[in-house]
Order: structure tokens, then sequence, then C-alpha cells
């Protein structure tokens, strides 16, 4: 079994000693119930991981580990970024905890205009900031290297501007919706460096907003002859992607 995988500011190098403690201490000590003896995995949620043992372990929420082998991933091409549009509020973290435990890069919470959810002010940095501890809490249940990056909260405007970039890169932008212009599978995504798939709310995509995103060159893409709840999307996304690319090569 994976050891655990716990993150800190700054992984320590091969040899050296190094103190975890505050939030992610306590998890140790009182949640894993980590003892002296035992192996971890320390991470900086960007890309560097030590294999680590454990030396000693003091009170509720210090331990002292040794670390063993440093190890830096590269991220899996090609990059997917998953603009989301905001689902209702159950359902908001949910969707964000599937597409990072199947490997998405970066997120991008996206206020369209189906979503039923309406942030604005403080409450679209809290929004944000849920978005961001659920992200980093995946990636540890999944031990990924990388926590994705979740942007600010987008409006349309931030979204044309993303599709745009992506395309003139030559990347692929994937509106998947459940009247797609095209299947999934008839799309090479094995020879570009960036993937962006932008998924509508509970209500779906709104015509305009697939006529304007595909007039700066996105795809209406099906995935398959489901109809995915929006929180589920982005992860069977993620899942096909790596059936047909290398991103599941490891």
């Amino acid at each position: 079994m994976t050891p655990p995988l716990f993150w800190v500011d700054e992984v320590p190098r091969a040899g050296d000693t190094a103190l975890l403690s505050g939030p992610e201490g306590r998890h140790a000590v009182t949640v894993t119930r980590i003892k002296a003896g035992e192996s971890v995995i320390l991470g900086d949620g960007r890309g560097t991981t030590a294999e680590c043992e454990v030396v000693d372990v003091a009170g509720k929420d210090k331990l002292t580990v040794r670390a063993g082998r440093v190890e830096f991933q590269t991220r899996p091409k090609p990059v997917v970024t998953i603009v989301q549009a905001l689902p209702k509020a159950e359902r908001s973290e949910l969707a964000v905890d599937l597409m990072t435990e199947a490997g998405v890069d970066a997120i991008v919470p996206w206020q369209s205009s189906r979503s039923i959810a309406r942030w604005s002010g403080a409450k679209a940095v809290k929004g944000v900031e849920k978005w961001r501890t659920t992200a980093a809490t995946a990636a540890k249940q999944a031990r990924r290297a990388w926590i994705p990056e979740v942007a600010d909260l987008a409006n349309t405007t931030d979204v044309r501007a993303l599709a745009a970039r992506v395309v003139a890169d030559g990347g692929v932008v994937a509106l998947l919706h459940e009247d797609g212009a095209v299947p999934f599978r008839s799309i090479r995504f094995d020879d570009v460096g960036e993937v962006a798939f932008v998924i509508g709310p509970e209500g779906g995509l709104a015509d305009a907003e697939i006529a304007d995103l595909a007039a700066l060159g996105a795809r209406s893409v099906v995935l398959g002859p489901e109809v995915l709840r929006t929180a589920a999307a982005g992860a069977v996304a993620l899942g096909a992607l790596g059936a047909v690319t290398d991103r599941w090569s490891r």
C-alpha cells in the first residue's frame, strides 16, 4: 500500500530530517495514527515528493521524519484545464474532488448564464477558497505530486480569452454537451500540448455560449450516449482522455 501523503511548504533533501506539524502533523498523528518506524510521503504540491521514515512522534501534532528518495514528477501531457460552470451548492465541491482525483491540472470556476449558484464579492472569495481546499485534500488522497491550480471566479469574457489562447497555441477546447456535434473519440488529443474542457451547469451550456466559443475554435463534443451530471462530467472526460493519450502511461 502506498504510504500516506502530507503537504509541506518545502520538501527536505535526501538524508535530512524534517518536522511535520500544524494541521498536517495533527492529521498524521491523530487521524492516520502514524507511528515511529512507519513510512510517509511529503510533497510540496508542485511536483516534488520525498519518501520518508518517521523517526519520532511528539504530542498530538508533531512528527519528525528522515527523507529518503526525493523525486520530481513532471506534469503529464497534454495539460488539462477544466472550466467548470458553478454547480448547485451540494455538488460544487464534489465536482472538484472527482476531477482532481482523475488528474486535472487546472480548474476554472465559471459563472455561466445558466448557473443556479451565483457567486459575487465575499461569497466568490469563500467559494474559490473552498475549491482550493477541496483540490488539495483530494490530491493528497489520490497521492498526486501536483495540487491542481484553482483560478479565481471567471466570467464568460475570461473563458473566451482562455479558449482563444488554447486554440492559438495549437491546443483543443472541447465543449462537453449532450448535443455535441462530434464524438469524443473522433478528436486527436495525442499530439497537442493542452486541452481545455468546458462544462456547463445543471441546465447545460446555453446556445449562445456554445456559438460564442465555437467561433473562437472550440468544438462541441459529446462524451457518450448517457447524459452526465455536471459534477461527474470532468472526471469522465479525464478518464476518456487518459485512455487515448499517454497521460496514463506511468
